[in-house]
């Protein structure tokens, strides 16, 4: 509660510097002096600029020396008036992250069995105290708190705390605020409390796995926790949930594997769960009435509840999730985490703003919250302890759960050098570790050059970015739902995709390409956003068969498991997804978003061709290769007629030749005898026919492998 009426205010904006708004209806806005007070001494203020700004007249003061945080501070003027000396800008000034920077790795709940310590950081708060309620209890403890050096404050309390609710009060602005630990790591049913657990019974040993060289021998797999198992025809038990994701050996209708099984079977090697930290959208204790792809962050280092079997048990999340991650390493595969520290839920709400109001979030020009992300914040990763969080978040996911990977949702709100620290601290555990991103540029108040987007890639070597050129002339435009792609027979888009396909590194172009390294550049045509491919060529190919829009969609699939660079699939992909024509299904019903099993079985020659594609890109490293100068020195462009496109791998001896028109095409093969691992009906390393020098026929909307014997 507020404890004060104000009749006028006072900001503090830098460390010695005051702003203070005396409202012209206050003595007509006037006041010749200023004095700052604790209740112990008073210190003049000097008046160094006044102007009216509309109804209210400003004045900018200067202390003769830095206040105390901590402590409550008054503003007197000359008529006797009195307010409270409010945080203000200061808390977005680099001299206040410089004095209030902490280093610690303690924050949060530190347990033991016999006393357990909690810290946090509110450098602006004049109290904190904590909060603890014992398990079926209605009562609750209040534990005033210690305040220590670097706007830490903590408490230890003796005995054993396991399953206690917790949060703490935070008194800044002479507003008490309850708020749930910004680093909380277990919690009631939808986020409501923390809850103190002892983390050692969840961990489990981690299950080593061949080490990866290089990204571009990734495979990605997105799907949703939810969606992956909720359809009737998955053949999981716990459906919808982190254990129906982890089950093994479960079958469909026409009892071919489904679920983890299968994607083992199929050959990735990535699995990128949309979030599976806790978010709103869902009520957990209700978790079938509402659906939510989890882009509502509210707790970044706790697991989402609706997935596990019992919300309101702050353990079963934590071991479910822990035991999925550990089915999928046992299955031989990696799991990458899509995690959104671009933006929180509401600001308004979230323990960062109740914490130190303010600091955690980019504010523009005229000190409104900024809005790049488009749902009303902008994380500000440049700030030292915002920075200091998110790598914090990152490391615990890695050493308390495993996660071999992570995906930046809106990347491009974040900056190059959090990233690159990023980058390093994955390096520092296990360097395979692949980190990818979207580096969309958005309107966010972060200078060009420092900003974690596509245009600054030379400057992030290690991550990877989601390429939508790739995207854009390969399938047709995402935001032009009648656009056609290069794979959906516009010709217009060969000299792109040449320049796709080999990388994006400016193969057939002067200068650079998009990307210095193909490591660089994640290939897609379809993900969880907007239109499903199969739903795009059901409103541009509106006069086309289904047996030629499958051909269309077989070849921009192809394309990205045969590109240079790392391929990403969408769930289901490889049987033609669809989500019913639904362009952004973030809430919508299972109906609508769940991965349909049966179409598997129906589509099950179109599976099949991908598995082989996946076994072509996994022997023949020439789909595969590391560097620019590989690529450079290896790739030779075939002289065939547009729409026609070969590429000859000159030191494996592949050529892959594309034909992306709905005619049939003759084009001559160079010198040798040539075996194909793909054409238009089958895919794979078991080698086929054999061709002599001389003309083929390539058929219509197809891709080919062909290796010289």
């Amino acid at each position: 509660m507020i404890a004060t009426e104000r009749n006028f205010l006072a900001y503090l904006d830098e460390l010695k510097i005051i702003t203070i708004l005396l409202p012209l209806s206050y003595h007509h806005g006037l006041s010749s002096s200023f004095i700052v007070s604790d209740d112990i001494q008073q210190i003049p203020l000097t008046i160094m600029e006044k102007r009216q700004i509309e109804n209210k007249m400003k004045y900018i003061c200067q202390l003769s020396e830095e206040i105390l945080f901590g402590r409550q501070y008054w503003i007197l003027d000359e008529h006797g008036g009195k307010t409270d000396l409010q945080i203000g800008a200061v808390i977005r000034t680099n001299s206040f992250d410089d004095k209030f920077y902490y280093d610690g790795n303690d924050l949060g709940v530190t347990y033991g069995e016999k006393q357990t310590l909690l810290k946090i950081w509110a450098p602006t708060a004049t109290g904190v105290k904590l909060k603890l309620r014992p398990p079926d209890s209605q009562f609750s403890e209040i534990v005033k708190m210690r305040r220590e050096d670097r706007g830490i404050w903590s408490v230890t309390v003796n005995g054993d705390l396991e399953y206690y609710h917790y949060s703490f009060l935070v008194h800044v602005n002479l507003e008490w605020r309850e708020v749930v630990d910004p680093y909380v790591k277990a919690l009631t049913a939808n986020g409501e409390h923390g809850v103190i657990v002892n983390l050692a019974k969840t961990r489990r040993p981690k299950v080593n796995l061949p080490y990866i060289s290089n990204p571009v021998d990734a495979i990605i797999y997105e799907t949703h926790i939810r969606d992956f198992t909720i359809h009737p025809s998955s053949g999981v038990n716990h459906k919808g949930l982190y254990l129906g994701a982890g089950e093994l050996d479960t079958k469909g209708k026409d009892s071919s594997p489904t679920g983890l099984s299968y994607l083992k079977e199929l050959g990735i090697t990535h699995i990128e769960f949309l979030p599976v930290h806790d978010f709103a959208g869902v009520n957990e204790l209700e978790p079938n009435k509402d659906y939510n792809w989890g882009y509502n962050p509210l707790h970044f280092n706790a697991p989402e509840g609706s997935y596990s079997t019992d919300p309101s048990n702050p353990y079963s999340r934590i071991m479910e999730l822990k035991h999925l991650i550990d089915q999928i390493h046992r299955s031989g595969l990696r799991v990458i985490m899509d995690v959104v520290y671009n933006h929180i839920y509401i600001r308004e709400n979230s323990s960062f703003e109740k914490v130190v109001p303010g600091y955690y979030f980019r504010h523009n020009e005229i000190g409104l919250p900024s809005n790049g992300t488009g749902v009303g914040n902008d994380i500000a990763s440049e700030r030292k302890m915002v920075r200091k969080y998110i790598l914090d978040s990152i490391q615990y996911w890695m050493e308390e759960y495993h996660i071999d990977g992570f995906r930046f949702d809106l990347m491009g709100i974040l900056d190059v050098e959090t990233m690159n620290l990023v980058r390093a601290l994955c390096d520092s555990i296990a360097s395979d570790t692949i980190i990818l991103g979207e580096g969309w540029n958005l309107n966010t108040p972060l200078p060009q050059e420092r900003k974690a987007i596509i245009a600054n890639q030379a400057k992030m070597p290690g991550i990877a970015q989601f390429n939508d050129r790739f995207r854009d002339s390969i399938k047709g435009s995402t935001f032009n739902l009648f656009d056609k792609g290069y794979a959906l027979g516009n010709e217009h888009y060969l000299e792109a995709a040449i320049e796709l396909l080999t990388g994006s590194i400016g193969f057939n172009k002067k200068g650079h390409g998009l990307f210095n390294e193909p490591s660089q550049s994640i290939n897609y045509v379809e993900c969880h956003d907007n239109h499903t491919m199969w739903d795009k060529l059901l409103a541009c190919h509106k006069n086309t068969d289904d047996s030629s829009r499958m051909k269309y969609h077989r070849l921009a699939t192809g394309l990205v498991l045969l590109a240079q660079g790392i391929p990403f699939l969408h769930s289901g992909q490889e049987f033609f997804r669809t989500k019913q024509g639904d362009g952004n299904s973030y809430r919508s019903p299972d109906s609508i978003n769940q991965l349909d099993w049966d179409r598997k079985s129906i589509y099950k020659e179109n599976v099949e061709y991908m598995k082989g594609l996946i076994q072509i890109r996994k022997t023949y490293s020439c789909f595969r290769m590391k560097t620019q100068a590989e690529i450079r020195s290896n790739v030779r462009i075939l002289p065939y007629n547009s729409p026609v496109l070969g590429i000859y791998f000159e030191k494996a001896k592949v050529i892959f030749i594309i034909n992306s028109s709905s005619r049939e095409n003759r084009i001559t093969l160079p010198e040798g005898e040539w075996s194909v691992l793909a054409n238009h009906e089958f895919a794979g390393i078991s080698t086929s026919k054999a061709f002599k020098v001389g003309e083929i026929i390539i058929e219509p909307i197809s891709l080919n492998v062909l290796v010289k014997k």
